[in-house]
């Protein structure tokens, strides 16, 4: 069988871009790779800007030279736009420039697109978020939602995946969707491989709830790390919230406070959470039962999982066995 070429990746770079966003698609997508011995990319990754070929400034002391023009854009099969600066009447009034305007005349119906942080007001004034949930940095959710009272604005989560448009929160939120979009399009396995040799998470509790008011725990205060590393080594029985907080040696209420300050999530919402990527794992690299399954991740029956996943992932175990171990059945599990 032939191998079907790399799906097709491009990058808008807009003045007063943030260079660290700038490189988070292609160190996460142009790292994806196929399982077994020939190990292809997965993706391609080109980066255009609005004008013919030349320098895009940045926001540090340097500018990006960039090859590609906006008639790149007709040849994605999924648009990224990061960040900028410098948006001007994007941000300001939410129209796009003459420019962009231009520039997004090329991308094809169908495209995938994609913003990280504020790169969603220029999806948004191009009119893919009308109608839709979507994210931003949470230090521009409130203007983002005065300027687009369309958009169903969630300013507490990392990403939100609505299909065929997916935006992220701040800056490294950005790295969180890119290793979605991975799962999503080519397994857990692969998506893990990729974030492992990023040295990153593959994929981070919680929102960006837990940024906006205490970035970290208070050094002086217990954290509810060991109840958190207890609970995961014991998924497949029941948890009480009593136990966990045992487990720290605090009141169930204390714990709780603290916990969801940590995660964002409160102790159930994170508990089902974790079940569920343990379901995906176990979906994904095993052959067990959909039973078996539902037992080790702990929602007992198989009834339970169909419930949670739909849920979560929107299909059942039996639909997302079929796409992810179809999509890389050869991958190993880890």
């Amino acid at each position: 069988m032939a191998t079907p070429p790399p799906h097709r990746v491009v990058v808008l770079a807009l003045d007063g871009l943030l260079p660290f966003e700038l490189g988070i698609p292609q160190r996460i997508f142009g790292r994806a790779r196929s399982a077994g011995e020939g190990r292809e990319a997965l993706y391609s990754v080109t980066t255009c800007s609005v004008r013919a070929p030349g320098p895009v400034q940045t926001d540090a002391d340097f500018a990006v030279l960039v090859e590609n023009g906006p008639e790149a854009l007709a040849l994605a099969d999924t648009v990224v736009v990061p960040a900028s600066h410098e948006l001007g009447p994007v941000y300001e009034e939410g129209v796009l420039t003459p420019e962009l305007e231009a520039a997004f005349a090329y991308v094809r119906p169908g495209t995938r697109m994609v913003s990280i942080c504020t790169g969603s007001f220029v999806l948004a004034a191009a009119g893919y978020l009308d109608g839709r949930p979507a994210t931003t940095h949470w230090w521009h959710a409130e203007h983002f939602q005065r300027l687009f009272p369309s958009v169903a604005v969630d300013p507490d989560v990392l990403f939100v995946d609505d299909g065929d448009v997916l935006t992220s929160a701040g800056v490294a939120a950005g790295i969180d969707l890119c290793l979605h979009l991975v799962r999503r399009d080519h397994g857990a396995a692969v998506a893990n491989d990729v974030a492992r040799r990023t040295v990153v998470p593959p994929h981070r509790e919680g929102g960006q709830a837990q940024y906006i008011e205490r970035p970290l725990p208070a050094p002086q205060l217990a954290t509810t790390t060991a109840a958190r590393a207890w609970a995961l080594g014991r998924l497949d029985e029941p948890i009480q919230l009593r136990d966990m907080a045992e487990q720290e040696a605090m009141s169930v209420r204390t714990f709780t406070r603290r916990f969801r300050e940590e995660t964002g999530l409160s102790p159930g919402q994170w508990l089902t959470q974790q079940r569920v990527e343990r379901a995906r794992h176990l979906l994904e690299s095993s052959d067990l039962s959909v039973d078996r399954i539902a037992r080790d991740a702990g929602f007992g029956t198989a009834t339970s999982l169909r419930q949670h996943l739909q849920a979560a992932l929107g299909v059942p175990p039996t639909v997302y066995r079929r796409t992810f171990r179809a999509a890389g059945s050869d991958s190993p599990s880890g």
